[in-house]
């Protein structure tokens, strides 16, 4: 399969394109560097991106941002992150690449376990995570061609952890997070969330 990969140069978005490109051809898209420049913030330019690259059978989008800090420092302005970014930016990498997907493909998009264990500090972010999961599983009702759309929902990455200075062995590598990216391509699940920790 040709498998597009957004966010192709973030700590998740590597190890997912790295571990599908064992079995499929890799597009690796990021805002900067990867084989296609894309951003999941500017409709215009996944639109061109898209038209770019296609036709495939797959695309994965390991991009988003959200605030992440205690509520009562969170302002409008930080909702309007990850509302415009994680989650609209998500539901425009499925609306402008759908049409663009083969017969039987699928979309896979990322939430995060915040969604439903939430955190102090993840206010902003867990419900636009939730926001994601239930988009997929409403849009599942509806896409056509046989086409698939699902949520991965990785837990802290170790990688992330380490560089935020805290202790790693609380995360998950991002490797394994990957496997339940390649589950969401070759796999016949529609409309779910896989939890990424069910993948060790």
């Amino acid at each position: 399969m040709k498998v597009v990969v957004i966010g192709a140069t973030g700590t998740i978005g590597r190890a997912v394109a790295d571990a599908l490109a064992a079995r499929h051809e890799v597009v690796r898209v990021a805002r900067h560097g990867g084989d296609h420049t894309g951003d999941i913030e500017d409709a215009a330019s996944l639109q061109a991106m898209f038209d770019a690259v296609a036709p495939f059978d797959a695309v994965v989008c390991c991009a988003g941002s959200a605030s992440f800090k205690p509520l009562e420092q969170l302002g409008e302005d930080d909702f309007h992150v990850g509302l415009n970014s994680k989650l609209m930016g998500q539901v425009n990498v499925f609306r402008l690449g759908l049409p663009h997907v083969s017969d039987g493909g699928s979309i896979t998009l990322t939430s995060g376990v915040l969604a439903f264990e939430p955190m102090p500090g993840g206010a902003a972010i867990s419900p636009v995570n939730a926001a994601l999961e239930s988009f997929a599983n409403a849009a599942a009702l509806e896409v056509p061609r046989g086409v698939r759309v699902n949520v991965v929902s990785p837990p802290w990455v170790s990688e992330t952890l380490q560089a935020m200075g805290q202790d790693p062995s609380h995360g998950m590598p991002a490797a394994q997070v990957a496997r339940a990216y390649v589950e969401a391509v070759e796999g016949t699940g529609n409309g779910i969330t896989l939890d990424a920790r069910t993948f060790t």
